[in-house]
């Protein structure tokens, strides 16, 4: 019997070393977007609004962009962390507040082209410039993507697996069954008595998804039969 668990799984400072968007940003972004920064860091705009004009700021050279990816390292570990989940019988999806196409071109060059996405789109206009999408948002979310929306989506079936690092993860944190927390994650968890484990990268993820599965291993076992005396 396979382990009765789902993965939903950040992407930015989570499985890359670097936030992605930022990262853009900071190499193709043109004047305003510190300012939208500065705005959602006060709480005076939420994530989507900030993400939605942040994205309209990028340079619209697709080789740039596609240059900037090509550079993001993701962990070392991951890799062998989705083989693993798959093993197990755990399906893993990457539920990010960043951008669909530089996860999927990131995760692509590592072989992981297969991986499901639920994610802001990063869209063309017919001008040539960038837009973005949020088809996973809630009127009563101010993130891009609601994550305890997908989490809701995904159905009760199974046990929901949070992986994560950071703000975006906070709300579904409080509703997952079980958080593999890092960096501000962690404090949140801590902070609100959560239930986690402390990962600091997938190599500890590794090893707590090896004890997430060994008791239900262990529950499914056949005894050996008894021998009966004479």
């Amino acid at each position: 019997m396979r382990a009765q668990w789902k993965i939903l799984c950040d992407f930015d400072g989570t499985v890359s070393l670097q936030d992605v968007t930022d990262t853009l940003l900071e190499r193709l972004g043109r004047p305003g977007w510190r300012a939208l920064e500065d705005d959602w860091v006060a709480g005076r705009i939420g994530a989507r609004a900030c993400m939605h004009g942040q994205v309209a700021l990028l340079d619209d050279d697709v080789d740039a962009l596609h240059r900037v990816l090509d550079e993001v390292r993701i962990d070392p570990a991951f890799v062998r962390f989705v083989d693993l989940a798959r093993d197990l019988g755990m399906p893993l999806s990457i539920v990010s507040d960043g951008l669909d196409y530089p996860i999927a071109r990131i995760l692509g060059r590592h072989g992981l082209p297969q991986l499901p996405i639920i994610a802001n789109r990063l869209l063309r206009t017919p001008e040539g410039q960038w837009r973005m999408a949020s088809p996973h948002a809630q009127p009563d979310c101010p993130s891009g993507t609601c994550k305890c929306a997908v989490m809701a989506q995904h159905g009760s079936a199974r046990s929901t697996l949070l992986i994560g690092d950071g703000r975006s993860d906070f709300c579904l944190a409080g509703r997952a069954d079980l958080v593999f927390a890092k960096d501000g994650l962690l404090r949140h968890c801590r902070a609100n008595g959560i239930a986690h484990r402390a990962i600091g990268d997938f190599e500890d993820a590794i090893a707590l998804l090896h004890a997430l599965a060994a008791p239900v291993a262990a529950a499914t076992r056949v005894p050996l039969p008894i021998a009966q005396r004479a």
